[in-house]
């Protein structure tokens, strides 16, 4: 796995920036966490802020760190598309009136979760040498799925030089072809420009989710769309490991794999129920890796799939600093937990982890999404790094600059009947204006044309 290397290669979290409209509405099905908080008040300034929280603590920690900006909501163009006609004020109005649950999925947040925004390969594993990007079509929920297109948008502003980079169109709107993104997508390697492996993880081989195999929650990825993304990616097969995620765990609440193992560099933290034939994957991923992947397993025994789920132990994110450190970013809710904690405790005493930094992201993990969510992770060369748009490349004064803008634009709370609100369209385009000034990214929605 390390025949050539990139020295100057880098792995940057790109988060998503919660957006002005986040709110509990509970859209998504076999998320166990925004079920039960469905239309309870939310904090859209507190959420933003604890967001740009984490990612100063990765900015600490010699973490590259990069932000991708919320999507304009509500949505006008999917609400048009549904039949709502006149102003933007009377098509906000009517589709409150006559159909909340639609003005909520236009209202979503949802794309704060970035690790489902793309897969994303790096130009050490593809064989023309540059980053390839598939969005994710997210065709199994319409809150999710309505925000692809904007989604293919942002990442070819960011990353505009066809030198460098490739981008490919999300997956045809099939069930067969279910694409949740990175959420289902772990690389491992050496180090960031060597050539890596990579594993998908879905839960239907496809065919219209027929051979879905849990009971309980419709499986989200399928087979047949992370093989197709693969050969997109110009993926070497021997370099690559198909899994298939066990159905107790989708079943318990485990909607994207993310939620139920975490890998990076040569390092996988799973659940014993993360794969349905967990012996076969861990097999594969040592040949792929010349039997130098370390896979700490965790059994049902020490922590269960429903205390899994909800710490979002496995959602946490592991990196490496700039001392060379592999640092767990952990929800605090792990360390509340005394199983969790303990847990912790032991794979830095056993040398799997060189410390653990708990982080406050509980507005975001209310919804259903932990620290793994809000990134995704993209792995670039110096050459790369010069040719993308570096205003999303964050320091300390851009982070300040940030946090100012959302002290400005964010409304304290929202509840069900805030949506309804014909000013939270002008407010949140005027944020959104603002914040592509800021980015460097100039006239990037449909709105600002």
């Amino acid at each position: 796995m390390n025949e050539t290397n990139d020295k100057d290669a880098v792995e940057i979290n790109f988060d998503g920036l919660i957006g002005p409209t986040h709110n509990f509405a509970g859209l998504a099905a076999g998320n166990l966490a925004s079920q039960s908080h469905r239309a309870q008040e939310s904090h859209p300034r507190f959420a933003a802020l604890q967001g740009l929280a984490k990612m100063r603590v990765l900015m600490g920690l010699g973490v590259p760190q990069a932000v991708l900006p919320p999507q304009p909501r509500p949505s006008l163009t999917l609400l048009r598309r549904l039949g709502f006609v006149g102003t933007d004020a009377t098509v906000i109005g009517d589709a409150f009136r006559q159909a909340p649950h639609l003005l909520a999925v236009a209202m979503s947040g949802s794309s704060m979760w970035t690790a489902n925004a793309a897969t994303v390969c790096p130009s050490a594993d593809s064989p023309d040498g540059r980053v390839h990007f598939t969005p994710a079509n997210l065709i199994t929920s319409a809150h999710r799925a309505n925000e692809t297109h904007v989604t293919a948008a942002v990442l070819k502003a960011i990353f505009a030089d066809e030198t460098h980079f490739s981008h490919h169109d999300p997956l045809p709107t099939s069930s067969d072809l279910g694409d949740e993104g990175a959420a289902n997508h772990s690389r491992f390697c050496d180090a960031p420009g060597d050539p890596g492996g990579q594993l998908f993880v879905y839960g239907a081989d496809g065919r219209a989710f027929a051979d879905a195999t849990s009971r309980r929650y419709t499986s989200r990825q399928t087979r047949l769309a992370s093989e197709s993304v693969a050969r997109l990616h110009g993926l070497r097969s021997d370099r690559v490991v198909f899994a298939l995620q066990h159905p107790d765990a989708i079943d318990a609440g485990v909607f994207h794999n993310d939620v139920i193992a975490v890998g990076h560099r040569l390092t996988l933290l799973c659940h014993e129920l993360a794969f349905a034939d967990r012996t076969d994957v861990h097999d594969q991923l040592r040949r792929m890796t010349d039997d130098r992947i370390r896979i700490v397993e965790v059994a049902t025994s020490q922590l269960s799939l429903a205390n899994s789920v909800s710490t979002y132990l496995f959602n946490s994110q592991l990196v490496t600093s700039a001392d060379r450190s592999t640092i767990l970013v952990a929800p605090t809710a792990c360390q509340r937990h005394e199983v969790t904690r303990s847990l912790i405790e032991q794979w830095i005493s056993e040398g799997v982890l060189d410390a653990v930094e708990f982080v406050d992201v509980n507005e975001s993990m209310a919804n259903g999404g932990g620290p793994a969510c809000l990134r995704l992770r993209i792995v670039l060369t110096e050459p790369e790094r010069r040719a993308m748009a570096s205003g999303v490349l964050l320091d300390d004064d851009r982070l300040a600059s940030l946090t100012d803008w959302v002290n400005r634009h964010y409304r304290e709370t929202l509840t069900p009947a805030d949506l309804g609100d014909p000013n939270l369209l002008r407010e949140n385009h005027d944020a959104l204006d603002e914040l592509t000034q800021r980015l460097g990214l100039g006239s990037l929605y449909e709105f600002q044309r």
